[in-house]
């Protein structure tokens, strides 16, 4: 049964035991289950890895079903989930839970998905999916944080506060996080302040810098060159960040001459890439081959 993501609230979450959040929305999904879940299982929670659960489902059951005498209740959250586990899921819902509540949590699963089907078809189970935030929510959060402070600002600062965002509240808290520690003992801010506080963000960081130059992303690289003022040490570790990921590069150019299947590489990857960063290492992949790139070993 599909909810939208603003009608999570109407739920009752106890009265259902498997959830499914798919979408790009981190900061979105880590809100709604700290505020709708986490306060009602608090200590009672658990975190797995898809990856982790296949290599011994044994295992995951024995832990999951095993009861102790302090445990009425258990919420399992597996991120990174995929197709791979719909096997799992049928055998569990099969199985009429009590006291356990799943979330699964993935990035973007196109309609053809049959995990996406089999939550969106079954009345007893719950698929949200979570999309890009807009301009709008983004606003919301920014100037409300502002208004509670009773620091006037500018929609300059707004629009650069929103920018930063990407799409996603969890980067534009993290901002939020940063003027917040700055406004201690203060009752104003300027665009210049903003701007040296937001400056290499989340989500214009070295790593990304990196990420959208190894994807051949022009634009993006010069969207991120031109917002911020690199220093002699910043260009340092930008060289070395750049090492690193062509190393990995060459890693799995290598390793996909044996094993063919790029999931299944990036999904044994040590140290492992966190799932946020499959497409973007896919895409690298794409664009830079072992024969045309000289990737440094």
């Amino acid at each position: 049964m599909i909810f939208k993501s603003f009608e999570f609230k109407k739920i009752e979450v106890k009265k259902y035991n498997f959830y499914l959040f798919y979408g790009e929305n981190e900061g979105l999904k880590k809100e709604i289950i700290n505020n709708n879940f986490k306060k009602i299982f608090k200590n009672n929670t658990y975190n797995y890895e898809e990856s982790l659960i296949l290599q011994n489902q044994k295992n995951f059951f024995d832990e999951i079903l095993t009861k102790s005498f302090f445990e009425t209740e258990k919420l399992i959250i597996i991120s990174e989930t995929s197709n791979k586990i719909i096997n799992l899921m049928e055998e569990l819902i099969e199985k009429k839970l009590q006291d356990i509540y799943i979330i699964l949590l993935a990035n973007k699963l196109d309609k053809k998905s049959k995990l996406r089907s089999l939550f969106e078809k079954d009345k007893k189970l719950i698929c949200v999916p979570f999309y890009s935030d807009n301009y709008q929510s983004l606003y919301y959060i920014a100037e409300n944080f502002f208004k509670k402070k009773s620091i006037p600002v500018s929609q300059e600062i707004l629009n650069i506060l929103i920018n930063r965002a990407n799409g996603d509240r969890q980067n534009l808290q993290n901002e939020i996080i940063k003027i917040e520690s700055f406004l201690i003992n203060k009752k104003k801010i300027t665009l210049d302040d903003v701007m040296k506080l937001t400056n290499m963000s989340e989500n214009n960081s070295f790593s990304e810098l990196v990420d959208y130059c190894l994807a051949k992303n022009e634009k993006k690289v010069l969207s991120i060159i031109n917002e911020n003022h690199f220093s002699s040490e910043d260009t340092i570790l930008i060289i070395r960040t750049f090492l690193s990921k062509a190393k990995r590069l060459s890693k799995i150019n290598n390793e996909m001459k044996s094993i063919k299947n790029i999931d299944q590489v990036i999904t044994h990857l040590k140290p492992p890439i966190f799932w946020k960063d499959k497409d973007m290492v896919k895409l690298q992949i794409k664009n830079y081959s072992t024969q045309k790139n000289r990737i440094i070993n």
